[in-house]
C-alpha cells in the first residue's frame, strides 16, 4: 500500500519576538484537516550550528535528512527580513541537497507591513530552483501580522482558510505526481 503523503512545515525564523508561529501551527492544522500527515520543524530547536563541512557527522544534520527524505514536499513560513529571508532559513536549507530532488515547496510569506514578505517569497523561490525542488505559484501572505490572530494564536481573518487551502490543494496535485516520479525512476 502507498505511503501516505507527508508534508512538514519549516518555520524559518529563530527570533525570540517572531510572529510567524501562529501562521505554522495554522497551516499544519489546514494540511491535517486535509488527512495528510505533517509536523512542524522549527529552525530554533532544530540544533543546527552555521553551516558545517563535516555536518554529516552532526545529530541534527541527520535528523533533518531523515526528515526531508521521508518529506514529499515542504512548506516554508518565514518572515521577511530587510527584503529577504532570514539567515538561519538559508543556513537550515543549505545542510541539504539531494534530499530536496525534485519535491514542491510552498512559501507562506509574514510581515508586519502590509506586503505579507512577497520579496522574502521571490528570494525564497530563486534558492529552492537551485536545490532541485519546484516551487509552485501559489504562495500565501501574512500581511499586518498584529492584526490576523488574537494573543491565543486564533486565526482572526478567515480569508486566509481560502488562501491556504489553495496553495495546499496545488502543492499537493505536484506532491502526488512528483512522488510518482521519484518512485519510478
Amino acid at each position: 500500500m502507498d505511503r501516505p503523503l507527508f508534508i512538514p512545515v519549516l518555520l524559518g525564523s529563530s527570533r525570540a519576538e517572531r510572529k510567524s508561529g501562529n501562521v505554522a501551527q495554522f497551516v499544519i492544522s489546514q494540511i491535517q484537516a486535509k488527512k495528510i500527515q505533517s509536523e512542524l520543524l522549527d529552525v530554533r530547536t532544530m540544533g543546527l550550528p552555521f553551516y558545517e563541512e563535516e555536518h554529516e557527522k552532526l545529530p541534527a544534520a541527520k535528523q533533518w535528512s531523515e526528515t526531508m527524505q521521508r518529506a514529499d514536499g515542504l512548506i516554508v513560513v518565514s518572515p521577511e527580513y530587510n527584503h529577504s529571508f532570514p539567515g538561519v532559513l538559508k543556513n537550515t536549507l543549505d545542510y541539504l541537497y539531494d534530499e530536496y530532488l525534485h519535491k514542491p515547496i510552498g512559501i507562506v510569506g509574514t510581515s508586519c507591513s502590509q506586503m505579507g514578505g512577497v520579496r522574502m517569497i521571490e528570494q525564497l523561490r530563486l534558492v529552492a530552483i537551485e536545490l532541485h525542488m519546484v516551487p509552485i505559484r501559489h504562495a500565501v501572505y501574512f500581511g499586518e501580522m498584529g492584526k490576523k490572530f488574537d494573543e491565543n494564536g486564533k486565526l482572526l481573518d478567515e480569508a486566509y482558510i481560502e488562501r491556504v487551502d489553495k496553495m495546499l490543494d496545488e502543492l499537493l496535485w505536484y506532491a502526488r505526481v512528483l512522488k510518482k516520479g521519484r518512485e519510478e525512476t
